[in-house]
């Protein structure tokens, strides 16, 4: 079968309304991640007894297991488990799953950047009678942050690929829409080529993002 360049240009504009559903996903995906990775770096930097054991073996588990495995439980496992769940929907179950996986990565690249900070920095806080709370939120998170900034870009476009999965549970996002369509006319070379030009721009535009905010950072370094 010949490729169709006509039906490739055309596969853009119906392929490109479920763009939005894809970058909601990520967006709010890297807001729980950033938020539950914050919570894990800190509390096994101080080492915090029990939780910081408790995060471990959440860190091992999530970073041992496949995302679509991962995905596969929390949506069809979890809800014959536990009933409540049954109300879970494909974006909520999508969320959740690239939240966990990618927290327990981001968690570690984080904790690695707070270990980085001298121990002087936190002696020379301790001695001006600063808190550890803080210690860790003027002079630590900020130092850590930059650090970790390449690493955290990285994983957001992680994130970004990673919502492509949505689809394995239902969800309508442009892959999910790229593939009805090659079912529909079986061509389906032009419809993951299409869908794979839409992933490529959006993550060579995170990227720009990424590197325009690391040069601002330095500035200011």
């Amino acid at each position: 079968m010949n490729f169709d360049f006509q039906w490739f240009i055309k596969l853009f504009p119906i392929v490109l309304p479920s763009l939005k559903l894809t970058i909601e996903i990520s967006l709010i995906s890297l807001i729980f991640t950033l938020l539950l990775s914050v919570i894990i770096s800190i509390v096994r930097y101080y080492k915090v007894w029990g939780l910081s054991q408790v995060f471990g073996v959440y860190i091992t588990f999530f970073r041992a297991t496949p995302l679509v495995a991962q995905l596969f439980m929390l949506y069809f496992g979890l809800p014959c488990v536990i009933p409540a769940l049954k109300s879970m929907t494909a974006f909520q179950a999508t969320v959740i799953a690239l939240t966990l996986n990618t927290a327990s990565f981001m968690a570690e690249t984080l904790r690695a950047a707070l270990e980085s900070v001298e121990v002087g920095q936190l002696e020379a806080c301790y001695s001006m009678s600063m808190t550890k709370y803080q210690t860790m939120m003027r002079v630590v998170l900020p130092q850590a942050f930059v650090v970790a900034l390449p690493s955290l870009g990285n994983q957001f476009i992680g994130i970004i690929k990673g919502s492509a999965l949505g689809f394995t549970v239902g969800l309508a996002d442009i892959m999910a829409k790229s593939k009805m369509e090659a079912a529909l006319t079986l061509r389906f070379f032009e419809a993951y080529l299409c869908v794979t030009l839409i992933y490529l721009v959006i993550v060579v535009f995170v990227e720009k993002i990424q590197k325009l905010l690391e040069k601002r950072i330095q500035k200011f370094c």
